[in-house]
């Protein structure tokens, strides 16, 4: 391998470590938050909401890769502001089901597509083929990492 390739695949890795390290910052800020505002961790509640339909808290965590006490407080936040509403399920009453409302609804509607045109602007300079070859190295990145045991990935 030469040298320049080398270079390059230390710059894929610090770029790469930048954005998981933000990405992170992101999911990791304040879980509890005032009015109508919403965490980027809770974001990522509404949106399995909007994808799958109505979940059980237990479901919620595993998806979002949280706690079950985390998930039912972020819930009780969503839902004192009107994003989500919890029943007893149908099937088993000892369940309850956490579903969007109207308003969690356009919440994820309008945030993603604020985000759209955030990606299409961001990259817009880049052809399609740039884009498949990222879309490529991030999904074998992603292998990697789902590949990887625990505790085999170092840190600097």
């Amino acid at each position: 391998m030469s040298n320049e390739w080398q270079a390059e695949l230390d710059g894929l890795a610090k770029s790469f470590k930048r954005v998981f390290r933000t990405l992170r910052r992101l999911r990791g800020r304040d879980t509890h938050l005032a009015g109508n505002d919403v965490s980027h961790a809770q974001f990522e509640l509404l949106i399995e909401l909007y994808e799958r339909g109505p979940l059980p808290a237990g479901e919620l965590a595993t998806a979002a890769q949280l706690t079950p006490a985390t998930v039912t407080q972020m819930l009780d936040h969503l839902a004192g502001s009107g994003h989500v509403e919890r029943t007893r399920s149908d099937a088993d009453r000892r369940i309850v089901v956490t579903r969007l409302t109207a308003l969690g609804r356009r919440k994820v509607q309008d945030k993603r597509a604020l985000w759209q045109t955030r990606w299409q602007e961001t990259l817009s300079g880049l052809s399609a083929e740039e884009l498949r070859v990222a879309a490529h190295v991030l999904d074998r990145l992603g292998s990697m990492f789902d590949e990887a045991a625990p505790g085999s990935c170092g840190r600097d």
